[in-house]
């Protein structure tokens, strides 16, 4: 089987892998995937427990990946079109595939609840990926107007999460 290869392949874009890893460090995200065409590049940083070095690995993802599984419905939507009804406010979606966590950990109390008041950059909740627990922050100050995701259940990347209004 031959392998194709892509005519910009040995030519990756170094300015573009040093943006993704400064997105990175700015979010405090631990790893970013960028698709143009038939190129992607997968920036990631391996977090250490003792505040050691960050790493970054620019790889290409592979060409041809099996569809992932549709994840299941959060339990506050409606399945019936007809009974949706459009959501006011500003959708905080999942940078990144993995498993949301409402709390820091199972016996302590949510994060936030629907009605609370937050401050830009206050941990809403966590999304794990690869064993790594990565905090998903407010965007801005606002009150919590849903919680979209139930705990310790799958999201898909550019899922929404939390619904906040002004």
């Amino acid at each position: 089987m031959a392998v194709k290869k892509l005519p910009n392949e040995s030519e990756i874009d170094t300015t573009l892998v040093r943006q993704l890893a400064d997105i990175l460090k700015e979010t405090e995200l631990s790893e970013i995937e960028v698709e143009r065409g038939e190129l992607k590049i997968r920036v990631a940083r391996e977090l250490t427990v003792a505040a050691g070095p960050v790493t970054y690995a620019a790889a290409p993802a592979p060409a041809a990946a099996p569809a992932p599984a549709a994840a299941p419905a959060p339990a506050a939507m409606p399945s019936d079109p007809a009974t949706m009804v459009a959501r006011a406010g500003e959708e905080v979606k999942s940078p990144m595939v993995g498993t949301v966590y409402l709390q820091p950990s199972p016996e302590a109390p949510t994060f936030v609840k629907v009605g609370d008041k937050v401050k830009k950059g206050q941990t809403l909740l966590i999304v794990e990926a690869m064993k790594t627990m990565n905090p998903i922050q407010s965007p801005r100050d606002g009150v919590v107007a849903d919680v979209l995701v139930g705990d310790a259940q799958p999201v898909e990347f550019g899922e929404p999460l939390v619904l906040l209004e002004a």
